[in-house]
């Protein structure tokens, strides 16, 4: 599974649903730019160390990205910014998880629904 950024931050704030469904998986991966979205989302070196050590924790793999990964985003963001506001971090992410073959893990379907051939799993955080 590739976790989206707003799965794993309910994931860090606790929510009973999402911890659930993370004890669920077997193999947990995120993109490289989800990783870098968590990293912005620290506000000190102290939750950055807590982040790391969460993630160490969890087994998660950190997937980077590669020329034809950055290369699909483009043409994605291309093809679907102005129609539907796909953003380039999306793209990536979408991207990265077609490039692995793994199902997206997201409570933010929408954001990710105009990827042909993206499997999308759709988390209520509720």
């Amino acid at each position: 599974m590739l976790l989206d950024t707003d799965f794993l931050i309910w994931c860090i704030r606790g929510n009973p649903n999402a911890l659930v469904w993370l004890d669920g998986f077997e193999d947990i991966s995120l993109s490289a730019i989800t990783y870098i979205e968590l990293i912005q989302g620290t506000r000190n070196k102290k939750e950055l160390v807590i982040l790391n050590e969460t993630l160490t924790a969890w087994n998660a793999q950190i997937l980077q990205v590669n020329e034809i990964i950055s290369t699909q985003a483009t043409q994605l963001v291309e093809h679907y910014y102005h129609s539907h506001s796909l953003t380039l971090a999306d793209a990536l992410i979408g991207s990265t998880a077609l490039w692995h073959g793994l199902p997206l893990v997201t409570a933010n379907v929408k954001h990710f629904q105009v990827i042909d051939g993206l499997k999308i799993i759709s988390f209520v955080p509720s």
